[in-house]
């Protein structure tokens, strides 16, 4: 990282920042260009490492090119906002970015559960996922980033 002064490298404070990010983008080999997509997430720690939890329809492009290819980058940021600076205008955000392999939950138990962190990520804690008639009709993929960094421009 060329501006060593603005990394985050403490898993911890990686966590935290992907904690607050409203929305991130998985990016994955496509057939002729990287594929980036957006999804809506939940996260949690496992082992020291944090693990993003995400749905999806049970067919599509996505999946098509994870089966493929289940090695992803993960991605999310915070925008504070744009301002002026004594050399110019600078953006004040926190990001990350993220490495890891995707894989398709079959058991009915850890597909429940990352749906529970997904709904807690979104401040629907204990939210009855038994009265949710819609989960035969989708995926949950969980990937558990095995390297991640940090970077951010905080406001002065």
């Amino acid at each position: 990282m060329r501006r060593k002064d603005r990394e985050v490298t403490d898993i911890n404070e990686i966590f935290d920042i992907l904690q607050r990010c409203d929305t991130v983008r998985i990016g994955m080999r496509g057939e002729n260009y990287p594929y980036v997509v957006p999804v809506s997430f939940g996260v949690e720690m496992a082992d020291g490492k944090p693990v993003v939890y995400f749905h999806c329809a049970r067919e599509g492009l996505k999946l098509d090119l994870l089966k493929k290819d289940p090695r992803v980058c993960v991605e999310g940021d915070i925008f504070i906002r744009i301002e002026p600076t004594d050399h110019g205008i600078t953006t004040r955000y926190e990001s990350f970015i993220g490495f890891g392999k995707c894989e398709i939950l079959t058991n009915h138990e850890e597909i429940v559960h990352g749906l529970k962190v997904l709904c807690d990520h979104y401040g629907y804690f204990n939210y009855d996922l038994d009265r949710c008639r819609g989960i035969p009709l989708l995926h949950v993929g969980r990937i558990v980033l095995d390297e991640a960094t940090g970077k951010r421009n905080l406001p002065i």
